[in-house]
Protein backbone atom coordinates (compact mmCIF):
# COMPACT_ATOMS: atom_id res chain seq x y z
CA UNK A 1 0.00 0.00 0.00
CA UNK A 2 1.39 3.38 -1.07
CA UNK A 3 1.31 6.04 1.26
CA UNK A 4 1.13 9.89 1.14
CA UNK A 5 4.78 11.41 1.42
CA UNK A 6 4.72 13.93 4.76
CA UNK A 7 4.76 17.65 3.35
CA UNK A 8 6.14 20.81 4.80
CA UNK A 9 5.85 23.77 2.74
CA UNK A 10 7.56 27.10 3.01
CA UNK A 11 4.40 28.98 2.41
CA UNK A 12 6.25 32.37 2.16
CA UNK A 13 8.46 31.09 -1.07
CA UNK A 14 4.93 29.98 -2.43
CA UNK A 15 4.02 32.48 -5.97
CA UNK A 16 0.44 33.94 -5.92
CA UNK A 17 -1.28 32.54 -8.67
CA UNK A 18 -4.49 35.02 -9.89
CA UNK A 19 -7.73 32.56 -10.65
CA UNK A 20 -10.28 35.24 -10.69
CA UNK A 21 -10.19 39.05 -10.63
CA UNK A 22 -8.77 40.20 -7.67
CA UNK A 23 -8.41 36.85 -6.12
CA UNK A 24 -5.35 34.95 -6.20
CA UNK A 25 -4.23 31.30 -4.68
CA UNK A 26 -1.05 29.94 -2.51
CA UNK A 27 -1.29 26.12 -3.91
CA UNK A 28 -0.62 23.73 -0.41
CA UNK A 29 -1.60 20.12 -1.62
CA UNK A 30 -3.90 18.78 -4.46
CA UNK A 31 -4.43 15.23 -4.32
CA UNK A 32 -5.49 13.06 -7.82
CA UNK A 33 -6.74 10.20 -5.31
CA UNK A 34 -9.22 11.90 -3.35
CA UNK A 35 -9.81 15.27 -5.00
CA UNK A 36 -8.91 17.13 -2.18
CA UNK A 37 -7.26 20.18 -2.54
CA UNK A 38 -5.84 22.96 0.25
CA UNK A 39 -4.87 26.34 -0.86
CA UNK A 40 -4.39 29.86 0.53
CA UNK A 41 -6.89 32.89 -1.16
CA UNK A 42 -5.37 36.15 -1.02
CA UNK A 43 -8.41 38.25 -2.07
CA UNK A 44 -8.37 42.14 -2.94
CA UNK A 45 -11.46 44.16 -1.04
CA UNK A 46 -14.46 44.11 -3.62
CA UNK A 47 -13.49 40.78 -5.08
CA UNK A 48 -16.15 38.31 -4.76
CA UNK A 49 -16.99 34.30 -5.78
CA UNK A 50 -19.57 34.25 -8.21
CA UNK A 51 -22.31 32.14 -7.81
CA UNK A 52 -21.26 28.24 -7.19
CA UNK A 53 -22.53 24.82 -5.60
CA UNK A 54 -19.81 22.35 -4.17
CA UNK A 55 -19.84 19.02 -4.98
CA UNK A 56 -17.61 18.40 -2.05
CA UNK A 57 -17.44 19.44 1.37
CA UNK A 58 -15.44 23.04 1.87
CA UNK A 59 -13.78 24.33 4.98
CA UNK A 60 -12.15 27.57 5.79
CA UNK A 61 -9.84 29.17 8.22
CA UNK A 62 -10.24 33.20 8.40
CA UNK A 63 -6.62 34.49 8.28
CA UNK A 64 -7.47 38.05 7.74
CA UNK A 65 -9.92 40.46 6.62
CA UNK A 66 -13.64 40.11 6.11
CA UNK A 67 -15.79 37.75 3.79
CA UNK A 68 -19.98 37.71 3.27
CA UNK A 69 -21.84 35.37 2.13
CA UNK A 70 -24.93 33.60 2.63
CA UNK A 71 -24.39 32.20 6.44
CA UNK A 72 -23.00 35.59 7.13
CA UNK A 73 -19.82 37.55 8.38
CA UNK A 74 -16.81 35.43 8.25
CA UNK A 75 -13.15 37.66 10.28
CA UNK A 76 -10.13 37.08 11.16
CA UNK A 77 -10.03 33.73 13.29
CA UNK A 78 -13.38 32.20 11.84
CA UNK A 79 -14.06 28.84 10.53
CA UNK A 80 -16.53 27.55 7.99
CA UNK A 81 -18.05 24.23 6.63
CA UNK A 82 -19.41 24.16 3.58
CA UNK A 83 -21.39 20.94 2.99
CA UNK A 84 -21.84 19.10 0.10
CA UNK A 85 -24.56 20.49 -2.30
CA UNK A 86 -23.83 23.74 -0.84
CA UNK A 87 -25.27 26.81 -3.09
CA UNK A 88 -23.68 30.38 -2.24
CA UNK A 89 -25.22 32.94 -4.30
CA UNK A 90 -21.58 35.40 -4.09
CA UNK A 91 -19.00 35.25 -1.65
CA UNK A 92 -17.80 38.83 -1.45
CA UNK A 93 -14.56 40.40 0.16
CA UNK A 94 -15.82 43.74 1.70
CA UNK A 95 -11.67 44.12 2.99
CA UNK A 96 -8.74 42.34 2.02
CA UNK A 97 -8.65 39.21 3.22
CA UNK A 98 -6.65 35.46 3.25
CA UNK A 99 -8.23 32.35 4.25
CA UNK A 100 -6.64 28.55 3.99
CA UNK A 101 -9.38 26.62 2.25
CA UNK A 102 -9.83 22.62 1.79
CA UNK A 103 -12.15 21.55 -0.37
CA UNK A 104 -12.94 17.93 -0.58
CA UNK A 105 -14.11 17.20 -4.59
CA UNK A 106 -15.24 19.77 -7.07
CA UNK A 107 -16.90 23.54 -6.78
CA UNK A 108 -18.45 24.07 -9.63
CA UNK A 109 -19.45 28.34 -11.19
CA UNK A 110 -23.39 28.70 -11.99
CA UNK A 111 -24.19 30.64 -14.80
CA UNK A 112 -26.99 33.44 -15.27
CA UNK A 113 -29.52 30.64 -15.99
CA UNK A 114 -28.60 28.29 -13.15
CA UNK A 115 -26.71 25.80 -15.84
CA UNK A 116 -23.21 24.43 -13.95
CA UNK A 117 -20.11 26.87 -15.68
CA UNK A 118 -16.71 26.28 -15.18
CA UNK A 119 -15.36 23.64 -12.92
CA UNK A 120 -12.76 24.33 -9.51
CA UNK A 121 -11.08 20.94 -8.42
CA UNK A 122 -7.58 19.87 -7.36
CA UNK A 123 -6.50 19.13 -11.21
CA UNK A 124 -7.40 22.75 -12.04
CA UNK A 125 -5.57 24.38 -9.36
CA UNK A 126 -2.36 21.72 -9.68
CA UNK A 127 -2.26 22.89 -13.36
CA UNK A 128 -2.56 26.66 -12.70
CA UNK A 129 -0.16 26.70 -9.88
CA UNK A 130 2.49 24.41 -12.36
CA UNK A 131 2.08 26.94 -14.87
CA UNK A 132 3.09 29.86 -12.72
CA UNK A 133 6.32 27.73 -11.78
CA UNK A 134 8.01 26.94 -14.93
Amino acid sequence: MMTQPEILLKTADLPWVPIIEGIDFKLLRASSETGTWSVIFKAKKGSFFPAHKHFGAGEYLMLKGRMEYRVGVAVEGDYGYEPIDSIHEMTTFTEDSELLFTNHGVVLFLNEDGTYGEALDYKYVADLAAQHLK
